[in-house]
């Protein structure tokens, strides 16, 4: 195979060791699934992306792994991702870039010194876990709502958010691939959340893309927000913002 290139960016974050890091690898000739496993494995980040370029110029091939599994969505990935294309010399500043991925064609822009992107809307619905119908590990539950593979958790405020301390073993046997925690912000933010993965091989995740692109549903649901500006409470910690582009679209 020869020298293989991976550059680990920060996402969802301006300041060095925060948000979340990423491995991306731009690949010049295409590598297997297995491999790509491998790496991911090799790299230990909550996701390594892999890029190939496609038939069609304007579009690019984008696949994330976690250091057990490939996943369907990976929002800090992608950007990560993209700001390494522009980087690199991939694309021009002024291009839109589309990736196919498990999840449909994602688009991201180039934002001033930043990167944009157009996140999918993760449908929620409120339930009650047949497991967790009260309580979450000694947290009151105000509500929950399940979501593919995942479930929601509203806690009481944004403390008990950040204090929470999960079992990860009843977590794993009690979850597809994680729990999402959340609670309304304090007046700096609309809400917080952290994001809990073990069946993925990451027991917290420091930011999680897909895990938001759920929380805004289920927060515009319950609140009527168009816009939010949100915390992931993780040890590294990062902001994420949202607003509204078509709400059910």
């Amino acid at each position: 195979m020869g020298q293989l290139a991976i550059a680990i960016l920060d996402a969802f974050s301006d300041q060095p060791f925060s948000g979340n890091p990423a491995g991306v690898c731009l690949l010049e000739n295409s590598i297997s699934q297995a491999l790509m496993q491998q790496i991911a494995m090799e790299m230990n980040l909550s996701e390594t992306a892999f890029v190939e370029r496609t038939s069609d110029p304007r579009i690019f091939s984008l696949r994330w792994f976690t250091p057990a599994v490939e996943v369907d969505l990976c929002g800090h990935a992608t950007l990560a991702s993209a700001s390494w294309m522009f980087h690199e010399g991939w694309v021009k500043p002024e291009d839109t870039i589309h990736f196919q991925t498990r999840s449909g064609i994602l688009s991201v822009t180039k934002n001033g010194e930043g990167v944009g992107m157009d996140f999918p809307l993760i449908p929620t619905e409120v339930d009650t876990h047949p497991n967790h119908a009260r309580t979450l590990f000694g947290a009151v539950l105000v509500q929950a709502a399940r979501l593919r593979g995942n479930w929601i958790f509203e806690l009481e405020d944004e403390v008990v958010v950040r204090n929470l301390v999960p079992d990860f073993a009843v977590l794993a046997a009690t979850s597809e691939e994680g729990f999402i925690v959340t609670a309304a912000g304090s007046s700096e933010y609309d809400l917080v959340s952290r994001y809990f993965g073990p069946n993925l091989g990451i027991n917290e995740d420091p930011v999680t893309g897909f895990a938001h692109c759920a929380l805004v549903d289920y927060w515009y649901k319950k609140t009527g927000k168009t816009s939010f500006k949100a915390y992931q409470a993780s040890k590294r910690g990062g902001l994420y913002f949202w607003k509204k582009k078509e709400i059910g679209s």
